[in-house]
């Protein structure tokens, strides 16, 4: 029995009679891509080097067909196949069958997605694609879409008290009841350009913003509002742009990414006396800052050692150290509510280290809170807006997060 995550970024052929192309998971572990380059030509195979995957993703870009394949926790493998021309009118689908008659097989499959990429051509910040909103049991690695929409919706929380995801969508906030299935708008009054940057308060009371304020060049600035809205939410940061990361457990300070002086660093302020204090003062992007439960350290995401790292500081800013050191652009560190683990986004190589962008493939990744090998828990199309936000449920169970498609 074969328990497998399937995952396509294409629609494909059948071989039956068609030319078309097919990735194949056999009972004994062999994994290939399978191809026949006219309705009529024998079936071709170009073997994977991976035996047994629980992964499999088959991509086309134009006449380009990759098999991606991993053992769930490991990256992807690759194999690539040139110069089959399909038309535009494609089918895709899952099949299990048997060579001996006599013989019944079983498979199982979940995680299905067939995802249809960004169009060549589109640009960032103003062109977008759908959502889905998800959630992923931690335990088992099943994840289920609740909500699909054609438009942009980005950076879920999970309330304190288990109910609702809150997210932003076209500057707005909106609150997704679990149980009943329905949306509401959340008032922000004034704060009507809100970025995917928002954050609840550990007592689920409040709520940080980051709106883009029209008195201020439209730059990113902080306020906080009561968690079921506010017509009056109350301004924060003194000075733009500030992107809001974290509360403090006792709910005096928030951490902020602001830019000054051209310079992208840390800072916590209080939340009544209102004065920033500066905890990262090095070259490169310091990003993502989030108080462990306890408030002992904060941790964050900065590039001033090349690539993009997950890092940890104590909460005064003091004793800042490394924690990841692999070959990925890892951002936005997530702390479960019960202090054990994190959960992370990963970008390859091919990323710039100082840029988040939408619509790449992409890693979610989880590791012991005080270090050690991290494993991948998603494979998926997503990016900037995937979980830019704490996203743990209230139990430590699951997270939530946004995955993309045409």
């Amino acid at each position: 029995m074969s328990n497998l995550s399937v995952k396509a970024l294409t629609r494909t052929g059948r071989l039956d009679g068609w030319p078309g192309t097919v990735s194949v998971l056999h009972g004994d572990g062999l994994t290939s891509l399978q191809y026949r380059k006219t309705g009529s030509g024998e079936t071709e195979e170009i073997r994977s080097a991976i035996v047994s995957p629980t992964v499999v993703q088959l991509e086309r870009k134009g006449t380009v067909f990759i098999l991606s394949v991993a053992l769930m926790g490991e990256p992807f493998v690759s194999t690539e196949l040139t110069g089959i021309a399909l038309n535009d009118e494609l089918y895709a689908g899952l099949f299990i069958c048997s060579h001996n008659p006599a013989v019944l097989e079983k498979a199982v499959f979940r995680n299905v997605r067939i995802t249809l990429p960004a169009p060549e051509g589109f640009v960032p910040y103003r062109d977008y694609i759908g959502s889905n909103l998800e959630i992923l049991d931690i335990e088992s690695g099943r994840r289920t879409i609740l909500y699909h929409t054609p438009d942009a919706i980005q950076a879920p929380n999970w309330t304190t008290d288990g109910k609702c995801l809150i997210y932003n969508a076209d500057g707005l906030l909106f609150s997704f009841d679990l149980n009943k299935s329905t949306l509401s708008k959340i008032n922000s009054g004034f704060a009507t350009a809100n970025n995917n940057d928002h954050v609840l308060s550990f007592d689920g009371k409040r709520l940080g913003i980051s709106h883009h304020s029209k008195d201020d060049n439209d730059q990113s600035i902080v306020y906080v509002l009561p968690v079921e809205g506010s017509d009056k939410p109350v301004r924060i940061t003194a000075l733009g742009p500030s992107y809001l990361h974290g509360w403090s457990p006792d709910g005096h300070y928030l951490v902020f990414t602001g830019a000054r002086n051209d310079k992208y660093d840390i800072y916590k302020i209080h939340v009544s006396k209102k004065k920033e204090i500066r905890l990262t003062d090095a070259e490169g992007l310091d990003d993502g800052s989030e108080y462990t439960p306890d408030g002992k350290y904060i941790y964050f995401n900065s590039n001033r050692t090349g690539m993009m790292q997950i890092w940890r500081m104590k909460s005064d800013g003091s004793g800042q150290e490394q924690i990841t050191t692999d070959g990925y652009n890892d951002w936005f560190p997530h702390i479960s509510p019960d202090g054990k683990q994190i959960v992370f986004l990963s970008y390859g190589k091919e990323v710039n280290s100082g840029d988040h962008p939408y619509y790449k493939p992409v890693y979610l990744r989880l590791m012991p809170a005080g270090g050690g090998k991290p494993k991948i828990i998603a494979y998926l199309y997503g990016g900037q807006g995937t979980m830019n936000v704490p996203s743990w449920s209230p139990d430590s169970r699951k997270i939530a997060f946004i995955s993309n498609t045409r």
